[in-house]
């Protein structure tokens, strides 16, 4: 940690190259690889990992017009975009993030990242000195305050006197940020974003130039002020997430961002709730809180205790929808309900401990010998009598030569007390739906169709 605070202070030393419409845009969306030589059970079995690591994090926080964007499913758990910055544009992959509200890339020709694959070691790097619109982002600017909103204008620049502000050359202090497998630091820069009809000028995105298990840059589309969505100005965002079974390979889906807004059609939709603003916890203001009331396992209803349905006044409880998750976090006191649901409706099957410990999933179920396996159905409730009704392939998941399948949901003993949400729905569970974040009117809008 020393040797990071370290970097962090001297960071701004290594830029001595850089000087201090229509309405939708639709961006592709796939998966990211990082590690293309998992067998079947270590990919599992990360996924079950990284979503534990996520779910951490995402209950722990630590502060630190249409335009259509290609979407693409990764093995890793993920979905990326790519976008262009600068001029000439350099095209940059990013992960899809609506847990998170930063937009970061590696950056310059000294980035590392420790502990990452080595197939992420083909993934560019941002070069600012081949971009005439790069420049660091000033002290005076006020999106310094985006990357730190814990502090006041006059503690950022305090070797600016503060009648002087709008002359101050000094540059906004380094980021740090820590996520739920990893971390990163750099410097905020002011650069040109190219969409497909449209430059956004002037948008703040993070040059980092260390990284840590994080494979790929990331593009926040939270609540936050300086997501994506905010910076554009979008008041609709959706997405359609194409089935893992795709995983690193050429297919996507589009993400969609509305700057004009046009109701949508034919979507099931329940209320986005009001995000908490908590001193010190300023990233569960970033969250897409929705009213989860209930959840039914064939014919068993299990009900979201009281204390889980909407977010305390210390930000504890609460649904969020997160794209950064793989496989639905649900509380210890939640998850065990769902789980002996299953266990006490499926029949003639035996249970496989052994592959439940391998996986980190439960339950695990042997259906070797069997062609025809019947489970019962899920289903979510939300608030205004919303219902999604989930596809068997969303939330069990077949194990090795198809003779065991495991529920791709997740919890963990050592949360059960613990604060943040307390379920995290993740992109698992959401593949094969169009999912709307309504940002205009607040709404969430779902239905289930054939991603592609």
């Amino acid at each position: 940690m020393a040797s990071f605070l370290l970097f962090l202070s001297i960071i701004s030393l290594l830029f001595p190259f850089i000087s201090s419409s229509n309405s939708s845009t639709t961006i592709p969306l796939s998966f990211l690889n990082t590690n293309t030589n998992q067998d079947f059970y270590q990919k599992l079995t990360h996924l079950a990992s990284f979503s534990l690591a996520r779910a951490h994090h995402i209950k722990n926080p630590q502060d630190s017009s249409i335009s259509n964007i290609p979407l693409y499913p990764h093995s890793y758990g993920g979905y990326s975009i790519t976008l262009p910055f600068g001029t000439p544009p350099q095209k940059m992959p990013f992960v899809m993030d609506t847990g998170s509200s930063f937009v970061w890339f590696p950056c310059t020709k000294k980035y590392q990242c420790s502990k990452c694959p080595v197939s992420s070691q083909k993934n560019p790097t941002f070069i600012p000195k081949l971009s005439s619109s790069a420049r660091v982002l000033g002290c005076s600017n006020p999106k310094c305050s985006w990357i730190h909103p814990k502090n006041s204008p006059k503690s950022l620049c305090h070797d600016c006197e503060s009648r002087n502000r709008t002359n101050c050359k000094h540059a906004c202090p380094p980021y740090m940020i820590l996520y739920g497998s990893g971390s990163t630091a750099g410097i905020g820069l002011v650069e040109t974003l190219n969409l497909p009809n449209k430059k956004i000028p002037n948008f703040l995105v993070g040059c980092s130039l260390l990284s840590s298990q994080q494979p790929a840059g990331i593009a926040g589309f939270g609540r936050g002020m300086s997501s994506l969505p905010n910076q554009l100005g979008a008041k609709k965002l959706s997405y359609c997430l194409v089935s893992h079974m795709f995983d690193d390979i050429p297919k996507s889906s589009m993400l969609v961002l509305d700057t004009v807004y046009e109701k949508s059609k034919n979507l099931i939709h329940t209320p986005l709730l009001k995000s908490p603003f908590i001193a010190g916890r300023n990233a569960l203001a970033g969250y897409y809180y929705v009213g989860l009331r209930k959840i039914t396992v064939g014919e068993q209803i299990v009900k979201v205790p009281y204390q889980y349905l909407a977010p305390n006044s210390k930000g504890n409880g609460g649904t969020i929808v997160d794209s950064g998750t793989t496989f639905t976090f649900l509380n210890h006191d939640i998850f065990v309900p769902v789980m002996n649901a299953f266990v006490n409706q499926v029949k003639g099957f035996s249970r496989t401990e052994k592959i439940e410990r391998l996986t980190n999933l439960r339950p695990c179920f042997n259906v070797s010998g069997h062609k025809i396996v019947s489970l019962p159905e899920m289903k979510f409730h939300f608030q205004g009598d919303s219902e999604m009704v989930l596809p068997l392939a969303n939330y069990f998941s077949i194990v090795g030569e198809n003779d065991v399948i495991c529920l791709t949901m997740v919890s963990d003993s050592r949360l059960k007390l613990s604060t943040g949400p307390s379920i995290i729905l993740g992109n698992f569970q959401m593949q094969n739906f169009f999912v709307e974040f309504d940002l205009k009117n607040n709404m969430f809008g779902f239905r289930d169709q054939v991603c592609k």
